[in-house]
């Protein structure tokens, strides 16, 4: 991934990025053209600190074949994007561009044990149950014998030994108070889910710069009122 200084982001903040998504296009190479899946994961850590991102695939998918153990993988986890218009900035003489999230993990394949698949099957039905709180969440346990052991012989546990992480997170670190604070306005009122949780995350990184603009327009009005 090319990715410039300005929108470099660190090794533990990309993976923390990656595992709350969840879920993300694992990318491979069969030999004669480079092959590609959408995936859910989860991400669990080895006794030496190695992340390992933890899927599963159908047993006849043509990835399976490319888990050999050794040839590296890539795994890119995207979130929301949105597109920018000039006309949103302060500053004069701005371009168009395109706002996003994004996180690349590199590293071999291996396929898990049959012994690993339950326990990674429980781990990644718990991962996003959580998130539908306060429901009770669903577990294995609430199918039959015969479907819980159908499903998992249908099925191969891969996972990927995480080597290189990059992440490259374009939300207008780079500009100034007043252009990302007007660019961030204008995302939270377009329609786009995309455009929404964009807006939302870079109103998080600045809250200062909005504090700061807020009260002089608070202070504005305020003049604005009393003028004769």
């Amino acid at each position: 991934m090319y990715v410039l200084p300005a929108f470099r982001v660190d090794r533990a903040a990309c993976l923390a990025f990656a595992a709350a998504r969840g879920f993300g296009l694992a990318c491979a190479h069969d030999g004669q053209k480079p092959i590609a899946s959408p995936v859910p994961f989860h991400i669990e850590y080895a006794n030496d600190g190695t992340p390992l991102l933890c899927f599963h695939l159908a047993r006849h998918n043509p990835f399976v074949e490319c888990a050999d153990g050794v040839t590296p993988w890539l795994f890119a986890v995207n979130e929301a994007d949105a597109y920018v218009s000039p006309d949103w900035y302060v500053s004069p003489d701005q371009v168009p561009t395109w706002l996003y999230r994004s996180v690349h993990m590199t590293g071999a394949v291996r396929v898990m044990t049959s012994q690993q698949l339950p326990d990674h099957l429980n781990q990644a039905s718990a991962r996003f149950e959580t998130d539908l709180a306060p429901k009770k969440p669903w577990t294995m346990d609430k199918m039959s014998s015969g479907r819980r052991e159908a499903m998992m012989k249908a099925i191969v546990g891969l996972v990927m030994a995480v080597e290189e992480v990059e992440g490259s997170f374009k939300l207008n670190r780079h500009k100034s108070d007043a252009d990302h604070v007007a660019v961030t306005r204008a995302l939270a009122l377009q329609t786009s889910a995309g455009a929404g949780t964009l807006s939302a995350a870079m109103r998080a990184m600045r809250p200062q710069a909005f504090a700061a603009i807020e009260d002089n327009e608070v202070l504005s009005t305020a003049h604005e009122g009393t003028a004769p």
